[in-house]
């Protein structure tokens, strides 16, 4: 069976083909948004990087410099055309744990009345997030974030309204729902490292999991993630998630299908007893496409001479080092 053929029997709409507009520059270079899944990337630093180099106050700036160079790394092997460093203005959204109370439970450190919750982050790191945030403005990326949403929401609705080829790099196989061949929205994986990056295509996504990218977060909540909290469907597991979703659809005809005792006694029971999970976690898991973002359209590598000289200013006093210079140099190339 071909992509497309399980695209037009397993989705319930036919597909849509959204143009992709994909100016180039006169180098012949195609334009391309690289949005990043920037918490990921700092915490793979932060763990990746040995903490030996100091700041010369004794900061730590392991997930800084680590960061630094996972964006030199990256633009030099992807050659975007423009940078997002997205931001979770809020990583457990009280909109979410209403509908799911475990969501992201067992990560929180503080419950704060009236405040996102405080996530558990190691000290030597939460030290280090206003300079990160500093090394990207000084490089010229700008951050962007939303009240009360994760950076998967913004990746997901600047993803969406992309009109130009988009790479999310993340470790997250949540926005793998995002993936779209025909829009050219694809997924740098960054779960197995740095050294061994994956891009994750419609293909990789079939051939993984039995199911379109279109199709995960349906997929997601019936399989459960105990990283985020969520339960999923007693007895659905990856493979028969998959089967359900091939023979109905989405989670809205197998719930159908279930009612109706197309399923197996066993299987209609399941779905039965999670109803109410059911119910609420499909809003849980589906990332946000709508969200009211003016994406910055700046160019990668627009920085002037003063610019150049306060990154490398930055640096110097904050011993980023070749680290610093690396990102700079892929950058403005």
């Amino acid at each position: 069976m071909t992509l497309q053929i399980i695209r037009r029997e397993a989705c319930s709409a036919p597909p849509i083909l959204i143009e992709v507009r994909g100016p180039s520059y006169a180098d012949g270079v195609t334009e391309r948004l690289m949005l990043l899944d920037t918490a990921s990337l700092y915490f793979r630093a932060f763990y990746g990087v040995p903490d030996k180099v100091k700041a010369p106050d004794g900061t730590s700036v392991n997930a800084a410099r680590g960061l630094l160079d996972i964006i030199a790394k990256l633009v030099t092997l992807y050659r975007p055309t423009q940078i997002i460093a997205c931001w979770d203005d809020d990583w457990r959204p009280q909109w979410r744990v209403d509908l799911i109370p475990s969501y992201k439970a067992h990560r929180v450190e503080q419950v704060v009345p009236g405040a996102p919750d405080v996530e558990e982050v190691p000290d030597p790191l939460e030290q280090q997030i206003p300079l990160i945030r500093e090394s990207l403005g000084a490089l010229g990326i700008p951050i962007i974030g939303v009240a009360e949403h994760e950076a998967d929401d913004v990746i997901g609705t600047l993803a969406t309204r992309a009109t130009l080829p988009v790479d999310i790099v993340t470790g997250d196989r949540d926005l793998f729902q995002l993936v779209d061949d025909a829009r050219d929205v694809r997924v740098v994986y960054t779960a197995r490292g740095m050294s061994n990056l994956e891009i994750v295509t419609d293909e990789t996504v079939v051939a993984k999991y039995g199911v379109l990218p279109a199709q995960y977060a349906d997929f997601a909540t019936m399989r459960g993630d105990a990283s985020d909290g969520l339960p999923g469907v007693k007895g659905v597991g990856e493979k028969s998630a998959a089967t359900l979703l091939l023979a109905h659809g989405d989670l809205a005809g197998i719930r159908a299908a279930a009612a109706a005792g197309a399923l197996s006694a066993s299987a209609s029971a399941r779905f039965a007893e999670a109803s109410d999970y059911l119910d609420v976690a499909p809003t849980v898991v589906k990332v946000a496409t709508d969200l009211d973002i003016a994406a910055p359209g700046t160019a990668l590598g627009a920085l002037d001479a003063a610019q150049r000289a306060a990154a490398e200013d930055l640096a110097e006093r904050w011993n980023l080092g070749t680290s610093m210079t690396r990102a700079l140099t892929a950058i403005t190339e």
